[in-house]
């Protein structure tokens, strides 16, 4: 896989480090040409010039490549290289870095960007991971905004343990995809038993978390009952041979 990568400072350099190490082939394009030397990225390509002018991509063949990935300090930056990747050159996908979170509400694809990664956010969703038990607590956001990769780790005074994965009423548009008991992943099936500790990891529409927090909140018991007979089954992810294939300032 062909990646350009803008922006050399720390981000850029430990993602590029991590996608070579892969065996993938990199770019990257930096204002600074000190940054060539002091990085160390045997096996990486670069370009030294403004990633924001249109001939600086061409000279790199910006059309080529399978993923941009702008990670600048500069949110400003990351939007146009991510919004002429995308327009001008037709990248297939494309990733921005946002700095400032104030901004993250730009980071989508009006701007050309597929994915965004809040670094404040990210940082912020694993401490709480940490720490928030009993509570659902975001870790990623996807497809632009319209759902996200949630965690729930289950109190040991919790209504749902004892309960089977196919007896709890899930919310419409929330699909169980993993628990994690004991360090170890597990694919649930409607007869797993829910027990104190695991962590259950959802795939939610944004509109339906609140309500999956309803469920699973403390005081929820008599709202997440036993599946009525005829009733709609809850979602559950398929084990996977059966799935289907497939701060700068700115703030706006």
């Amino acid at each position: 896989m062909k990646v350009v990568i803008v922006g050399a400072g720390s981000v850029g350099s430990s993602i590029a480090r991590e996608l070579l190490a892969h065996k993938h082939e990199i770019l990257l394009i930096d204002l600074k040409p000190e940054v060539i030397g002091r990085s160390g990225l045997r096996g990486a390509h670069w370009l030294v010039g403004d990633a924001c002018e249109l001939s600086t991509l061409q000279g790199a063949k910006v059309e080529e490549a399978d993923v941009v990935v702008s990670a600048t300090g500069d949110d400003k930056v990351n939007l146009v290289v991510s919004l002429l990747a995308k327009t001008e050159f037709g990248v297939g996908r494309t990733v921005g870095r946002v700095n400032n979170p104030k901004n993250d509400w730009m980071f989508n694809d009006s701007w050309g960007v597929d994915v965004a990664v809040n670094t404040p956010q990210l940082m912020t969703a694993l401490v709480e991971e940490a720490v928030e038990i009993g509570d659902l607590v975001r870790l990623l956001t996807l497809q632009t905004g319209v759902s996200a990769l949630v965690e729930f780790t289950v109190p040991h005074d919790s209504h749902v343990i004892g309960q089977t994965v196919g007896e709890i009423r899930w919310p419409e548009d929330s699909t169980l995809v993993a628990i994690l008991r004991d360090h170890a992943p597990i694919t649930p099936s409607r007869d797993d038993v829910i027990d104190g500790g695991d962590e259950l990891f959802f795939v939610t529409t944004i509109a339906a978390e609140d309500d999956l927090r309803a469920l699973l909140s403390a005081d929820a018991a008599e709202t997440a009952g036993v599946a009525r007979p005829g009733a709609e089954k809850p979602a559950v992810a398929a084990p996977a041979e059966q799935q289907a294939p497939e701060d700068d300032g700115f703030d706006g």
